[in-house]
Parts: C-alpha cells; sequence; structure tokens
C-alpha cells in the first residue's frame, strides 16, 4: 500500500552502471515537446503492464512505481548529474530528482492518473558516500488519488523547508530543466550553448530568478560586466533576498569599484543567512567538524528556533552537548529528535541512540573523541555553491 502522507521512493542500486547520456550538440536543445514526450514501445509498456492490468487508480500507481524502480523492469538509479528527457531517462535507467519528476509525471498521466510537479525552495540533503549536501531546491512528484493528496519523491534523505513541496506549472518545471542543462554547458565552459538554456529557461519562465543569476554568472565570465549587472538586478528585482544574486552582484559591484552597492548588498545577504535555518545548521556542522563545540551548539540552536521541526536539527545539538560532557541535555535533544522523527525508522535510531546514552556514566564526560552511539553527520561536501560565486542550477535540482 501506499503511504497518502508522503511516499518516499529510492532508486534501485543492483544493476550495473548505466551508458553516459549523450552530449548533444550545440544546436540540438530539445524543445518542450521532446523533452516530455513518451517514446511509443514505452507507451505500449503502460498499456499492457499498467491501463490492461486494472482500472483502480491506486492499483495503477502502485503498478507504475514497480514499473519504474523494480531491478527486473526499469531499475530506475538515482544520479545527481542527469538531467535528462524523459526518453533519455527511460533508456538510460537513471535521474536526478528533476528528470525523475518529469519521467513520472508523464506516466502518471497516461495511464489517467492526476499528477503534477512540486517545487521545494531549501532542502538539505544527506548522501553516504558524498556527506552533507545543501541544495537551493528540489523538485518532486504530487499526485491525487481517489481524492487524497500523495507527494512522490526520489531522495528519502531529503529535510523539506518549513513550506513544504509547493505544485508548479509545467513551465517552470521546464524551465528548471533548460537552466540545469544551461549550468552544465557553462561549467563545461560552451557559453553560447549555455547562453541558449538559459534564455530557454526564462523563455519559459520569465520570472525564474535562478535563471536570471546564471546568465549574469555567464555575463560575468565573458566579461561582459554591464550584462552581469542587468542580469543580477533583474533576479533581485523578484526576489531582493535571492542568496546566490546578492552574493554574486556584491562580488561584481565591489570588482568593478562600487564599494557602497556592493556593502549594501552583503548587508542584505548577512541578514538572508541570520534567517535561514539551513544555513544556520551548516555553519554547526563547520564548527562541529572544526572541534568548537560551544560555536556548533550556538548555530544549531539558531537553526532549532528558526525551524524548531526539524528532528536533524535536534540530534546535531544533542552530538555537541554530549561532547562536552553535557548528557543530560543531550538526553533532552535526543528525546525531541525521535518524537519528531516522522517515521518508525527514523524513531528507532533515535531510541538506540538514546538507549546507549542512558548507559553512560552521566559523570563521564566525552570531550575529545566521538562514541559510536553518536555519530556526527558528515562534513559537508557542497555548501551552497553560490557562495563561491557558481551558478545555481544543475546542483540546485537534484
Amino acid at each position: 500500500m501506499i503511504g497518502w502522507n508522503a511516499l518516499t521512493l529510492l532508486a534501485a542500486t543492483t544493476l550495473a552502471p548505466p551508458p553516459q547520456a549523450p552530449v548533444l550538440p550545440a544546436q540540438e536543445i530539445p524543445t518542450p515537446a521532446q523533452i516530455m514526450e513518451i517514446p511509443p514501445d514505452v507507451k505500449a509498456v503502460l498499456q499492457e503492464q499498467v491501463i490492461r492490468a486494472s482500472n483502480s487508480p491506486e492499483r495503477r500507481l502502485q503498478r507504475l512505481v514497480e514499473l519504474v524502480f523494480q531491478p527486473t523492469e526499469l531499475g530506475l538509479e538515482y544520479d545527481t548529474e542527469a538531467t535528462l528527457t524523459v526518453a533519455e531517462t527511460w533508456r538510460l535507467r537513471r535521474a536526478n530528482c528533476l528528470s525523475f519528476t518529469l519521467l513520472f509525471v508523464a506516466m502518471a498521466r497516461e495511464i489517467g492518473l492526476e499528477a503534477r510537479m512540486q517545487e521545494v525552495g531549501q532542502v538539505m540533503t544527506w548522501y553516504e558516500n558524498q556527506g552533507l549536501i545543501f541544495n537551493a531546491g528540489h523538485v518532486n512528484v504530487g499526485l491525487r488519488v481517489d481524492g487524497r493528496m500523495a507527494t512522490l519523491d526520489l531522495d528519502r534523505n531529503v529535510l523539506y523547508d518549513a513550506r513544504g513541496p509547493q505544485p508548479i506549472s509545467d513551465a517552470r518545471a521546464l524551465a528548471h530543466f533548460y537552466n540545469n542543462r544551461g549550468a552544465e554547458q557553462l561549467a563545461a565552459h560552451d557559453y553560447t550553448t549555455a547562453r541558449r538554456y538559459f534564455e530557454a529557461a526564462l523563455a519559459m519562465d520569465p520570472r525564474f530568478v535562478s535563471a536570471m543569476n546564471n546568465l549574469g554568472v555567464l555575463e560575468t565570465r565573458s566579461n561582459n560586466d554591464q550584462a552581469a549587472a542587468r542580469d543580477f538586478d533583474a533576479a533581485l528585482a523578484i526576489n531582493r533576498m535571492h542568496p546566490a544574486a546578492l552574493h554574486n552582484a556584491a562580488y561584481l559591484y565591489q570588482r568593478v569599484g562600487d564599494t557602497r552597492h556592493a556593502a549594501l548588498l552583503r548587508e542584505r545577504l548577512e541578514r538572508s543567512r541570520k534567517r535561514d535555518p539551513f544555513y544556520q545548521f551548516m555553519q554547526g556542522v563547520l564548527a562541529e567538524r572544526a572541534g568548537n563545540y560551544p560555536q556548533a551548539s550556538h548555530f544549531y540552536r539558531a537553526a532549532i528556533d528558526l525551524y524548531p521541526r526539524a528532528h536533524q536539527f535536534h540530534f546535531g545539538l544533542a552530538r555537541t552537548y554530549f561532547l562536552t560532557g553535557n548528557n543530560r541535555q543531550a538526553e533532552r535533544e535526543m528525546t525531541r529528535a525521535r518524537a519528531l522523527g516522522g517515521t518508525n525508522e527514523v524513531r528507532a535510531i533515535y531510541q538506540a541512540k538514546l538507549d546507549s546514552l542512558r548507559r553512560l556514566d552521566p559523570r563521564h564526560a566525552v570531550r575529545d573523541s566521538r562514541p559510536n552511539g553518536l555519530p556526527p553527520l558528515p562534513a559537508p561536501a557542497i555548501i551552497q555553491q553560490h557562495l563561491r560565486g557558481e551558478p545555481t542550477g544543475s546542483r540546485d535540482w537534484r
């Protein structure tokens, strides 16, 4: 059965690595119809294995999930870099969150289900082999079946911001696609193709701030400061607190000698960070990894004040309390983390940590090691790439 509060899936990992996606020549930017097109052979599979199998919408949805994720079927694998069309995703059997969303929404509609794209403004994601990754945004699938709403997400290790998933238009989702592809070409120094992708993104959604920011980065790298300033200013006119545009604009104005404007932008960026629980949490992780536990506790408490329902934040604070010998407060925060865990699996993990904590001698302060029962989160692998002046495209929408 499907859980209707939040349906979370992991891609299968048992198949051999799929072949690399082909690189499109500069002139072959796919149209919206080409991005969303379901190949005829896939339609035939859906007709035979899903539509004819049942008239029940819920059963069709369950069968579609099996078709996409079972290793004996499509066996879709998670690849953070795979911004692909629907046809490419089916052929290559890998996807990031955007490619998965495009694929699943297209197929769900094909079998008669009501499906939509959804966007989360900010997320924090954990990968076992990559550490902690802070993304500026995320997309997933929204479904309505028999009057009930469900969210289908490719990544289970994700913390949404307080607003959670919000419905977006197909045009907005396609803007993400073009923006991701543009960021990939920008990283490859193919500025001509990157520009065409960013312009395609803005044609889909003229108010898409990430594409404006990335276009400004492109102009900066092309030594076209006047055009870059226009792009950053346009982005900030829509979202005056957009961290990437603030950082990049401040850097640009400082470089061209407008130090007063640059200082004002940096002040605004700092205000934005103080309101951002994810940024505060990331600073806590960095301080913890550096062994500065009082500073880590400060940032974790700031994150909790801004977003008290995030169990990961309480767990971080519990670790720093434990590592400074404050077992009583560590137990309190671990209890809160358990209560906010959301799933039985997560709550069971926290309960095991609580049991380990309670077995320790409360008079014993552990200051120079991390006990097995309370491992730290990994060090951040990526912290808001725009803080280094990078585009917020391909790695923001995984």
